[in-house]
């Protein structure tokens, strides 16, 4: 390889790097700016920083035990929920994809419904509905009722992404699989759903972190996740601004760390491609 086309390779890859670095150099600048914000309005109220008492809320040892405070117990129900409701969103998003795709004119209008009923109505509004209304009637309890709204909503945006990614599928696949005599079932879990992955994963991980986010509105029926905890803490120390920049830190770190997993994923299903 001459001189000319190395360097014409490494350019690419520079290019990528300063543009990587230009990002982070953005994000640190806005974090600082944020911070500053924060400070100097602090500041300007006369408010007294209490950071050494935070860590205790988080974990604290007592005689040799790791004892964990209420905002490491908000953030594993916070966790538990996002992680059922995410099963709960592929699942239901997916079978509603599937009813929007199928031959059936009641399985495309029962889908359709849904997709605009959910996404044209306020979560919150829904998370009454499911608590005061549903919950009643099939005896289930806060937490269930939490998952099941949470995934009922999410699985409404979900929809349309397998959709778009079962319908990126080229024809020819289709044709392909028909060819050798594979059943619909069969065409779907071993043609078309493997090459849509790749279109619905972006997307779909986007859905993962508003879903994470979004489960912070099932404080109000009582739940102890991360920022019901929050607020029982700031109600006896009355440490508003350590606690709250600290589960949104929390917050913070669990959505950026996923969206590194899934970065990673996404070029690994690529490399196989």
């Amino acid at each position: 390889m001459t001189e000319t086309n190395v360097a014409s390779v490494r350019r690419p890859r520079d290019r990528r790097w300063m543009g990587q670095l230009g990002s982070i150099a953005q994000f640190a600048a806005l974090c600082g700016g944020l911070a500053w914000l924060t400070v100097h309005g602090a500041s300007t109220m006369g408010y007294g920083w209490q950071w050494s008492r935070v860590p205790r809320f988080v974990f604290r040892y007592i005689d040799g035990e790791l004892i964990w405070g209420p905002l490491a117990r908000g953030l594993v129900v916070t966790l538990d929920i996002s992680a059922w409701g995410l099963v709960l969103t592929v699942v239901i998003g997916l079978a509603a994809a599937l009813m929007r795709l199928s031959d059936s004119l009641v399985g495309r209008m029962l889908s359709r419904g849904y997709v605009e009923v959910i996404r044209n109505t306020p979560l919150l509004v829904q998370l009454y509905l499911f608590y005061f209304v549903l919950s009643p009637i099939l005896g289930i309890d806060r937490y269930i009722t939490a998952i099941l709204c949470l995934g009922t909503f999410e699985g409404a945006y979900a929809t349309e992404m397998f959709r778009a990614g079962i319908q990126s599928v080229g024809k020819g696949q289709w044709e392909a699989a028909a060819s050798l005599g594979l059943s619909r079932y069969a065409t779907y879990r071993k043609v078309v759903l493997p090459q849509a992955l790749r279109v619905i994963l972006p997307p779909l991980t986007g859905q993962a972190i508003s879903l994470i986010k979004h489960s912070a509105i099932v404080s109000v029926i009582a739940i102890f996740d991360l920022t019901n905890e929050g607020r029982n803490v700031i109600a006896d120390t009355f440490m508003t601004f350590e606690i709250w920049l600290t589960v949104a830190a929390i917050y913070l770190a669990i959505t950026i760390s996923l969206s590194v997993l899934v970065t990673g994923l996404e070029r690994r299903l690529r490399a196989h491609a």
